[in-house]
């Protein structure tokens, strides 16, 4: 099964049962991306610096950012965009797009992105955070881990 069949694109769906705003704001805040992404982001002047366990701090340049339905930037040399819509009802359609460049990585990111929205709906819906919080059984080690 070919569930990622364009070579440079990685895309996903992910439904959350809260609003676009909870899910925009989890996106685009340093509180919100702690809880799931990140150990820590630190956002200033149109970038974002991620810190994650055991890979060096990364900057990314925020390209779009239009509350509550499109984020966009720039992320470890690939250009993600969220988009997110109403179910219809109370919850929120996210769908994502990764434009990969690095061939090499797209595997690792393809999994990485599912493991991050994952744990983004935990966090966003259920108030849960599933990291390890420990360098030695992160992503890196082979642990699935954010």
């Amino acid at each position: 099964m070919n569930f990622q069949p364009n070579s440079d694109t990685i895309a996903w769906n992910m439904h959350f049962r809260s609003s676009p705003t909870k899910v925009f704001d989890a996106l685009t805040t340093d509180e919100g991306r702690a809880k799931y992404w990140a150990e820590s982001t630190e956002e200033n002047d149109g970038h974002v610096t991620f810190h994650i366990y055991n890979y060096p701090s990364f900057t990314g340049k925020i390209l779009t950012k239009e509350s509550p339905h499109l984020f966009e930037l720039e992320y470890f040399g690939t250009r993600v965009r969220f988009e997110l819509r109403s179910d219809g009802h109370k919850g929120t359609i996210l769908r994502l797009y990764a434009k990969v460049n690095d061939h090499a990585l797209r595997d690792e990111m393809t999994a990485g992105w599912v493991s991050v929205l994952m744990a983004m709906k935990a966090a966003v819906d259920f108030d849960v955070d599933l990291r390890n919080h420990d360098p030695d059984m992160a992503w890196a080690q082979g642990f699935a881990d954010n």
